[in-house]
């Protein structure tokens, strides 16, 4: 056409219409920038579930061991505290995620926030944990406090990180990634917390005391037991509770680090989720949450399945010391459960993408079960408790770590079943967490009254036959069932891999209508 009214009016059209569609595309590739984590930006986030790890690692599986053998209280005080500190987390934890969702934003975001400001407490009471107090009457109340504190102030950590999942992209599938390398990290730090304590406090390792029964019952034997004492290098039970400040020390200096490389290389992105609703009660809060039944059954689910693993993790080290007779050995079987559990995470990961979430729980959590009946029926055999401790490792891994992968889900689901409720990810999370930590309370706080019942005797170079049939109950027979029915209440479970997609998709939609809204309304504001 030549140059005429036409052309221009194509010309100046064009012209008018050229900035809207330039706009439009610096606006798209924005957003698609902001939404994309790079892989430092995974690493910093993922680094950030190592101090939940660590330290929960250390407490399960020592933390009763060191009640009963080193701070020497009797079973029934060590269960107090064991119980009492979890069911602390009965109020802590909704609290918490309630308080976390009514937080106003900052320049730093809403949840980095409670993280900074949690972590120097949360370390110093920490240390304390593992600190004997140099008096007898206050010991129990010495310990319950710090337990206590620790508690509250891990939950002020991980609550608010748990949540960040849903802040730091919009995009599920750069969540999912993100969550991948979290838990690599995490199964790490489980690695990490029992290498740290259970190696120094396996090199300072108090010798065990023949108990009168075993003097009365032979004595050849109990001279036999005081040779072989007395053959080993000469160690306290003062450098066992050193060996445990020591370790409790470098756990907190890397409690520290991994804080402040979260919080320094993580951004929380406010448009990643969708605007939040009006605030609501505390009370009207947990209705909405828990009334959501997706979510009611997941958490069913974790109950259980965690119920059963925080119980194999409680009692595992005096069973490895007590009933197999590997007292000087029973950290490496730790450690060697974790690194087990560490490597298996890209397979897991790999098996998730390819068969969906259900399943791999499923495939993973059931996986274990055989290696628990094994580990009781076998006699005593170090290279065969090696060998089941490996294969059980593998199995560890998806049980603890692929429920985790499924609360985002929910929260999606929520979100497109609630379209106009939202901001209540604190809230879920808090929960999901909570009820962790209940299991380990409940778990630890049930085994350790009964170890008391049947009679255990701290620092026994031998216990009661009772206290053998207990402790395979503990790590046996009892997580079993409580597998079987975590996995029962599962198949009732209805977020299926396609309608995951599908609530993708439809929140995807409304942010990206509740984008155009914005960008209309800013347009209207400026032309006015």
């Amino acid at each position: 056409m030549a140059k005429g009214e036409g052309s221009e009016q194509y010309s100046n059209a064009s012209l008018l219409n050229k900035p809207d569609n330039s706009d439009g595309i610096k606006l798209s590739s924005k957003k698609e920038n902001r939404n994309r984590l790079s892989v430092c930006n995974k690493i910093c986030y993922a680094v950030g579930g190592a101090p939940y790890q660590i330290t929960g690692c250390a407490l399960g599986f020592f933390l009763q061991i060191y009640l009963l053998d080193v701070a020497q209280l009797d079973p029934f005080q060590a269960s107090i505290i064991l119980f009492a500190g979890r069911a602390w987390d009965a109020v802590t934890d909704p609290t918490v995620g309630f308080l976390v969702s009514r937080s106003p934003w900052t320049r730093f975001g809403r949840m980095l926030p409670w993280i900074l400001f949690s972590t120097p407490l949360a370390v110093i009471s920490y240390f304390l944990i593992w600190y004997v107090p140099p008096f007898e009457n206050g010991k129990v109340i010495w310990y319950l406090v710090f337990y206590c504190i620790f508690q509250s102030l891990q939950t002020c950590f991980h609550v608010p990180y748990s949540a960040l999942t849903m802040f730091i992209s919009s995009e599920q599938k750069e969540r999912d990634s993100a969550t991948a390398y979290r838990m690599t990290v995490e199964v790490l730090g489980t690695v990490v917390g029992t290498a740290i304590q259970g190696q120094i406090v396996g090199m300072a390792n108090a010798p065990c005391l023949p108990g009168p029964g075993d003097i009365l019952a032979n004595l050849s034997n109990y001279s036999l037991l005081a040779r072989h004492n007395s053959s080993e290098p000469v160690i306290s039970l003062d450098h066992t509770k050193t060996a445990y400040m020591i370790s409790s020390g470098i756990i907190s200096i890397i409690y520290v680090l991994c804080a402040i490389v979260l919080f320094c290389g993580v951004k929380e992105q406010k448009d990643s989720c969708r605007p939040r609703s009006e605030p609501m009660g505390f009370f009207q809060g947990i209705r909405l949450v828990m009334g959501h039944g997706p979510y009611v059954k997941l958490i069913m689910v974790f109950l259980f399945t965690s119920l059963a693993f925080m119980l194999l993790e409680g009692n595992f080290a005096l069973f490895c010391s007590s009933t197999l007779g590997f007292r000087n050995d029973f950290q490496n079987i730790l450690l060697v459960i974790m690194l087990s559990a560490t490597l298996a995470i890209p397979f897991w990961q790999w098996f998730l993408t390819r068969f969906g979430k259900k399943t791999a729980v499923y495939v993973g959590t059931l996986a274990v079960v055989p290696f628990m009946i094994l580990v009781v029926c076998v006699k005593s055999n170090l290279i065969i408790t090696y060998i089941v401790s490996f294969a059980a490792g593998v199995g560890v891994a998806a049980a603890f770590l692929l429920p985790w992968s499924m609360l985002p889900d929910v929260v999606d689901d929520f979100q497109v079943q609630n379209p106009d409720s939202t901001g209540h990810e604190a809230l879920f999370y808090s929960f999901y967490v909570f009820f962790t930590k209940f299991a380990s309370g409940v778990s630890l706080g049930v085994s350790t009254l009964s170890l008391d019942f049947a009679g255990y005797i701290s620092r026994g170079c031998t216990q009661p036959e009772a206290v053998h049939v207990t402790l395979k109950v503990l790590v046996s027979a009892a997580p079993i069932v409580l597998i079987l029915i975590g996995l029962t209440i599962l198949y009732f479970y209805p977020i299926t891999e396609e309608k995951r997609q599908g609530n993708r998709k439809l929140l995807q939609e409304l942010r990206d209508n509740e984008a155009d809204s914005e960008t209309e309304s800013t347009e209207l504001a400026n032309m006015i």
